[in-house]
Order: structure tokens, then C-alpha cells, then sequence
């Protein structure tokens, strides 16, 4: 039978292939060289670096990693070793909004605004930033899009330049990978000059990944005012977290944007069945989560709604409490499930 090292961290996919093959449960910081030398098959997250350091030489063939992100992946070697991968893109996305969606609940409670009133900036514009851009139209704010490959292949009057982004903006949301090269290299897209562009104090919102927003930078704007207020999910420096940054921050929490019951129960499925096709067994699928559905009457009903099913300021007080528990408030986080809102009139 195929061996399988799966993370133990990944919920729902424990006894999925026990019968079909040799499964092995192992935490990120003991799949090394040694634990996988004789497994075709990893199924990780992204703490599980996979690189020349942890597969040359093992007899890995297929990894499946339970997440959007692929940094964690290196491609090049990868592919000269003939190792397949998967990740699973979209499948935390409306998690990801539901966090979004809290944050501007919270703001927008706290200072009084009417979001029909205020535009939204999306830097990103893959799957999370269109389920974002659903739950900011849905709130009834004017929405902006921000991602120059997309804007060449999708007619939308909604594409805008990094430049009117941070004029126009009274929000603006970070969605994009990490990368370091290439014409749209988004490593500390936003930085000083950008920062230095904003027009209206906006809120800065980061749920991509640390190093698309220089920290520094930041600060700085934050001290000057060009920022009014951030909410930070994603550090440069993860685990370990800038303190002044996690002390100025308005909403500040250890990189679980993405981590609600629902997104983890897609990513799951998603690496069960790309290493059943890889290995042509075909284990039963995991039980689909229940829908959940709250009706209200009003969009003006909808910010008090959103923060009440997902009450951001537990995520951030504990983070603000023990910033070197970053680590184990992420691989134990609470159980938080996404609310559908219906609005009828």
C-alpha cells in the first residue's frame, strides 16, 4: 500500500485513507526528512516548508497542501524531481470575507459611517477578492479593483490603478499572493509611496500574506495619519509579530482570516480527493458541514449582524494578550463557522 504522512493539524481527514493505505499523523515540526523518507504522499499546510532540504532523496511523489497559499512549495525543485503538487485556491474564500466583513462591521459601527457612503479598495482580485467584493456590495459600498493582470482579461469599469486605489479609498484590502519577482512582484506592494499617496486616512486591511505590506512603512503612515486605522491578520516576521504594530493595531490576529470551519472542511476535501486521483484509491468523501442562514430585514441590520457571527475582538485580545502564543492560537483555533445573511425586505 502507498504511505501517506498527513499533518496533524488538517481536521476532518483523519481515518479517511487508513484502509487504503499506510497513513502516518505527524505535527508540522516532525515532518522532516527522516519521518517522510519512504512516503509517496504528503499532505500539509503551509508551515511544512517543501524543499531540497526536506525531499531529496525520500521517495516523496505527490504533495497536497491544504491550503490557497503555495509559498511554502518550491516549485523548481519540484518540478526537477518530477514531484506533483496541489493546493486547493479558493477554498477559504469566504472565510476570508466573513473576516473582512467583521473588520468593516466593527469599524463602521464604531465611527457611525453609512457604507453606502464609503469605497472599498481590493488589491487582489482572485477568488477571496471576489467573495470580498460580494459582502461589500451586499453592505452597499461603492467597490474598487486593483489586480493588472485580471484588468487586462475582464472587462470591468471597476479596475483602478494602485494610485486612484489610495486616492479614492476609505478602505483598502490586501488579497494577493507573495511574490518577489516579475512586472506585478507584490513583496511590499504596500510601501512608503504608496502609503504616502493615501487621500483619505484609510483603513489598511491585510489578509494576504506579511511581506505585501512593509510593516515599517506602515508605522509610519499610522504616525503621520495617512492610515486612520489597520486590521492585521498577516505578519512579516510570523510567528514572532511587530509589537508596535500589534499594540497600534485596531483589529490584530494570528493569520486565521481563513480559518473557518468551513474553509478548513473545503481544503480538506479538496486534498482528499486530488491524492485519491493521484493514487487511484478512492476513499468515502468527509460529511459536508451544515448550511447556515440568518434572515434580516435591513442592510442597515447587516454590520450588527456580521460582528455578531464573527465577534472579531476575541481573536485580537488574545493575540494582544500573548503575542508569543501566536503559533498555538493558530494551530487551536476556535471552531468558527461562516453565516449566509438572505436580506428580505
Amino acid at each position: 500500500m502507498p504511505k501517506i504522512i498527513i499533518d496533524t493539524d488538517i481536521p476532518y481527514i483523519k481515518g479517511v485513507f487508513d484502509q487504503l493505505a499506510t497513513t502516518v499523523y505527524l505535527p508540522a515540526k516532525e515532518i522532516t526528512k527522516e519521518s517522510v523518507a519512504d512516503a509517496d504522499v504528503l499532505i500539509i499546510r503551509t508551515r511544512t516548508k517543501c524543499n531540497a532540504d526536506l525531499l531529496d532523496g525520500t521517495s516523496v511523489r505527490f504533495i497536497a497542501t491544504a491550503t490557497i497559499g503555495t509559498d511554502h512549495i518550491d516549485k523548481d525543485y519540484c518540478r526537477s524531481k518530477g514531484i506533483l503538487w496541489d493546493n486547493a485556491p479558493g477554498c477559504n474564500a469566504n472565510s476570508v470575507a466573513q473576516y473582512v466583513g467583521s473588520v468593516l462591521s466593527k469599524w463602521i459601527i464604531g465611527k457611525t459611517l453609512d457604507c453606502r457612503n464609503l469605497t472599498l479598495g481590493i488589491v487582489g482580485y482572485g477568488n477571496v477578492g471576489h467573495a470580498v467584493k460580494k459582502a461589500a456590495v451586499t453592505l452597499g459600498m461603492r467597490v474598487l479593483l486593483n489586480d493588472p493582470p485580471k484588468a487586462k482579461s475582464l472587462a470591468s469599469s471597476n479596475f483602478a490603478d494602485l494610485r486612484t486605489i489610495a486616492q479614492q479609498c476609505d478602505v483598502i484590502t490586501f488579497h494577493t499572493p507573495l511574490t518577489y519577482t516579475g512586472k506585478y512582484a507584490t513583496y511590499h506592494l504596500g510601501n512608503k509611496d504608496f502609503f504616502d499617496s493615501l487621500q483619505r486616512r484609510p483603513l489598511i486591511i491585510n489578509a494576504a500574506r506579511g511581506g505585501v505590506i512593509d510593516e515599517a512603512a506602515l508605522l509610519e503612515a499610522l504616525d503621520k495619519d495617512k492610515v486612520s486605522q489597520c486590521a492585521i491578520d498577516c505578519w512579516e516576521g510570523e510567528p514572532k509579530v511587530n509589537r508596535l504594530l500589534l499594540e497600534k493595531a485596531f483589529v490584530a490576529t494570528p493569520h486565521i482570516a481563513g480559518y473557518s470551519a468551513d474553509g478548513k472542511h473545503n481544503a480538506s476535501q479538496h486534498a482528499i480527493t486530488s491524492v485519491s486521483r493521484f493514487l487511484k484509491i478512492y476513499p468515502n468523501n468527509i460529511n459536508p458541514l451544515p448550511d447556515r442562514e440568518a434572515v434580516i430585514t435591513s442592510v442597515e441590520n447587516l454590520p450588527f449582524e456580521m460582528l455578531k457571527s464573527y465577534p472579531i475582538d476575541i481573536d485580537t485580545n488574545l493575540l494582544k494578550a500573548a503575542p508569543e502564543q501566536f503559533e498555538q492560537q493558530r494551530s487551536n483555533y476556535r471552531v468558527r463557522c461562516e453565516t449566509f445573511f438572505i436580506i428580505k425586505r
